[in-house]
């Protein structure tokens, strides 16, 4: 366990992420999925504010920058003509599970079921992004997934005792997380499918 006010570090990673993405959605570099960052943001504010009810302390400051940098990020995507990912039948199929999801998160009355249901609709949340990591990473900007994954790692490290209510959601965000980034910055799907490889433009 490290002190519990890391978390304040963790919030200023989350911050210069969903920054640096927002910056790169403005630019046209980045074209996010709105359907993936609107539940995301959804998500994150919601679970702010059951954490609150509870008590959580500074912890619940991570759940909040999830919810607050995805919503930056779908109002970016509205300002730039360039920085939106078409959406498509995948898309609404998973939004569609994710919000079912959230339906039986706000209405079961066990913890844990409840707890799996949010953390599933997350990551049903997730799949258009990491479906889109594979295909077009060069529409992506992996900076947000490499500081989202520390973000959740430092939030782990300051808990006093890991439960599955503590533990459970930062964890899945940051292994989420991880993974995009790594097929973000790999270029994996391309290399794998022998496609030439689309260099993004980089910003400063």
């Amino acid at each position: 366990m490290i002190d519990p006010r890391f978390v304040y570090l963790a919030v200023l990673l989350a911050a210069i992420g969903g920054y640096s993405y927002v910056r790169d959605t403005l630019r046209g570099v980045a074209k996010p999925n709105r359907v993936t960052w609107s539940l995301w943001g959804l998500e994150g504010v919601l679970g702010f504010g059951v954490e609150l009810q509870q008590g959580i302390g500074i912890a619940s400051l991570m759940t909040l920058m999830l919810g607050l940098v995805p919503c930056a990020v779908v109002l970016a995507s509205f300002k730039s003509p360039d920085g939106v990912w078409k959406i498509g039948a995948f898309d609404v199929v998973c939004g569609t599970i994710s919000i079912a999801g959230l339906c039986c998160w706000g209405f079961i009355n066990r913890p844990t079921i409840a707890l799996g249901a949010f953390v599933a609709a997350d990551m049903v949340a997730a799949l258009p992004t990491l479906r889109k990591s594979w295909l077009a990473p060069s529409t992506e900007s992996s900076r947000v997934f490499v500081m989202g994954c520390g973000n959740c790692v430092i939030t782990l490290l300051t808990l006093k005792l890991f439960t599955t209510a503590g533990a459970l959601y930062p964890l899945c965000v940051a292994v989420g997380d991880f993974v995009m980034a790594t097929l973000i910055i790999s270029r994996a799907g391309p290399r794998l499918r022998g496609e030439a490889l689309v260099i993004p433009r980089t910003s400063s």
